[in-house]
């Protein structure tokens, strides 16, 4: 499966696919609704093929809610009922149940087999109306979905999601193989000693999205002028997302022409997301690793992640031995049995690629690695 992602031309008509989403959120509120009800009736859960029937019903009488597809209609209704059962299943670890949103900040509303078509060129049938797009590439393959998608300053996306096909498997011989550790000074130092360092975009603009939070928190509410500030601080929040994506595409291509195997150590994200917060959010190490897996995947390459209680940092890269503890602010330290000073991140790459081959099956890749300073 791949996605391909495609901006639609600004245009009077696109006023239709807006109301569209409108739509759709009036209808995913209305299931939220239902649901609680009928809980609280009955006590049971409804399941997701009395929903979509009784919304169809629904459907035949509302001219408004007649402008969503019936094929999109069934998605709110999957989507909330996938929802549920992932709140029935983890409520314990904190998961909560789907809730209201605002119409207002409804994003999008998917179509599957029908409602669509692609025209010659860069235009597409949705509904009964003709939509242009920016065709950045061609469309190979067996289109699955189709999602138009608005964004917080009102332009409209489309996503498809197509079929490729079979996939060539990865060719696991090759010792070309790294392992990288994350961190928080250094957002990647690799098993060969190269180190990567963060733009930290976020943190480039704090400045001006600040002051363009206070322009917007000063303008009346309901105002055309609250409205343009809006705008404004949400384009500044979108350039950043932005240049931060364009360098991860651009970072996770590097890494994946110069390593055919690249090791990753499984991180706790959302521990780290409140031990430092804002800092784990303008890294990105989730969004990055997504990324990589996509460009890894297109280029036949692997991507392996090591289990998240190895003590990467503990162990000695050069004989194996652990350390009961070590502080987060020791930043380097001398192994007790062969007295080699090792560096707390590149000891934890050499770690992660060592484990990393050992999980493919390839051999001791030690000899590859620059060794720790012995003294």
């Amino acid at each position: 499966m791949k996605t391909l992602k495609f901006k639609l031309y600004q245009h009077k008509r696109n006023r239709h696919l807006k109301r569209t989403i409108n739509a759709a959120g009036v209808i995913y509120n209305h299931c939220i609704a239902i649901h609680r009800r009928y809980y609280r009736m009955f006590g049971k859960y409804l399941s997701c093929a009395k929903l979509q029937s009784h919304i169809a019903k629904l459907r035949k009488r509302n001219s408004f809610w007649q402008q969503v597809g019936s094929q999109a209609v069934q998605d709110i209704c999957q989507r909330i009922d996938k929802a549920y059962q992932l709140f029935f299943k983890h409520n314990k670890k904190g998961v909560r149940p789907p809730g209201f949103k605002k119409v207002r900040k409804y994003k999008s509303f998917t179509l599957k087999q029908a409602g669509y078509k692609f025209l010659g060129g860069n235009r597409v049938k949705i509904g009964n109306r003709v939509y242009q797009f920016w065709k950045s590439r061609e469309i190979e393959g067996t289109v699955k979905t189709l999602t138009i998608k608005r964004t917080n300053i009102g332009e409209l996306f489309m996503i498809v999601v197509v079929d490729c096909g079979s996939t060539p498997e990865v060719n696991l011989t090759t010792d070309n193989i790294a392992g990288f550790d994350f961190g928080l000074k250094t957002f990647l130092t690799c098993s060969d000693g190269t180190k990567i360092e963060s733009p930290q975009f976020l943190k480039q603009a704090l400045n001006a999205i600040k002051r363009a939070n206070r322009q917007h928190s000063r303008k009346i509410k309901g105002s055309s002028n609250r409205e343009r500030a809006r705008k404004d601080l949400a384009r500044k929040h979108e350039y950043v997302t932005n240049q931060r994506r364009d360098w991860f595409w651009k970072l996770a291509h590097e890494l994946t022409d110069k390593f055919d195997i690249l090791c990753f150590e499984t991180l706790n994200l959302k521990g780290m997301q409140r031990l430092w917060g804002r800092k784990i959010s303008d890294l990105a190490f989730g969004e990055f690793l997504k990324i990589l897996e996509w460009v890894a995947k297109k280029k036949n390459k692997l991507v392996i992640y090591i289990d998240q209680w190895y003590p990467s940092s503990k162990a000695c890269s050069c004989c194996g031995n652990v350390l009961e503890s070590l502080d987060l602010s020791v930043r380097e330290w001398r192994c007790p049995s062969c007295q080699s000073i090792n560096g707390r991140d590149d000891n934890a790459a050499r770690n992660i690629q060592a484990v990393g081959a050992s999980t493919v099956g390839i051999g001791d890749v030690r000899r590859a690695v620059v060794p720790a300073i012995a003294v």
